[in-house]
């Protein structure tokens, strides 16, 4: 049996398959549980899932709107199986979101936002433009907005150093993209450096997000 990849309503999602879903998740430093799974049921729009022979190796919640008129692909909880093909996983789950994305706005650019815990997670990015924080990079006032402004929306307002683009939090667990790269020695230190300051047992995260060129969308070569 191929690889299989769903997306569809928050609503359409059992719970034998949120119990799927966290067992995902002990594999992870995450700490999502079923009830944090249960809660982001009713607050996202869409849930994306990818099986390989009928066997669950991740997931993302998301959705699609428009924040001041911008198109936005907003990536909440998620979660990849730290199993040999996880990049691979990661790859599916965000091109049949860039898909949903076409649809959704198409001839339009679309920002492209999560929050991460780990530098696996910008691999989630591959093929976006003007990726907001990258190492060298002085982030303009309209990006440090938009930093503020996704806070907001993933229900951190007011936490956001908006320099850093790091987001401190409360002690509870918090929905990121958590992906665990095979060989993270390969990792660039200046991006690891991103992360040096969060606070793990804070459940502080880095906001991140990127742009999902109109053109990309269309010819398919975003998850690719």
């Amino acid at each position: 049996m191929a690889t299989e990849v769903e997306t569809k309503d928050c609503t359409a999602l059992s719970d034998a398959e949120l119990g799927e879903m966290a067992d995902i998740c002990a594999d992870g430093p995450a700490n999502y549980d079923v009830g944090l799974l249960s809660k982001q049921r009713e607050e996202w729009v869409l849930i994306t899932q990818v099986r390989d022979n009928g066997k669950l190796c991740g997931f993302s919640f998301c959705t699609l709107e428009r924040i001041g008129g911008t198109p936005c692909l907003l990536v909440g909880l998620a979660s990849v199986r730290r199993g040999a093909k996880r990049e691979s996983v990661l790859k599916h789950l965000m091109a049949d979101e860039y898909r949903r994305a076409l649809l959704a706005f198409p001839d339009e650019d679309v920002l492209v936002g999560t929050r991460l815990i780990d530098p696996a997670g910008f691999l989630a990015f591959k093929g976006l433009q003007d990726i907001v924080p990258r190492p060298g990079h002085k982030a303009s006032g309209e990006e440090r907005a938009w930093g503020r402004r996704l806070a907001k929306r993933f229900g951190a307002e007011g936490r956001i150093e908006d320099r850093a683009f790091v987001v401190k939090g409360d002690g509870n667990a918090c929905g990121v993209l958590d992906h665990e790269a095979l060989k993270p020695d390969d990792h660039d230190p200046d991006v690891v450096a991103l992360f040096s300051g969060l606070d793990r047992v804070r459940a502080d995260s880095l906001i991140a997000f990127g742009w999902a060129m109109a053109e990309d969308l269309a010819e398919g070569r975003l998850g690719k």
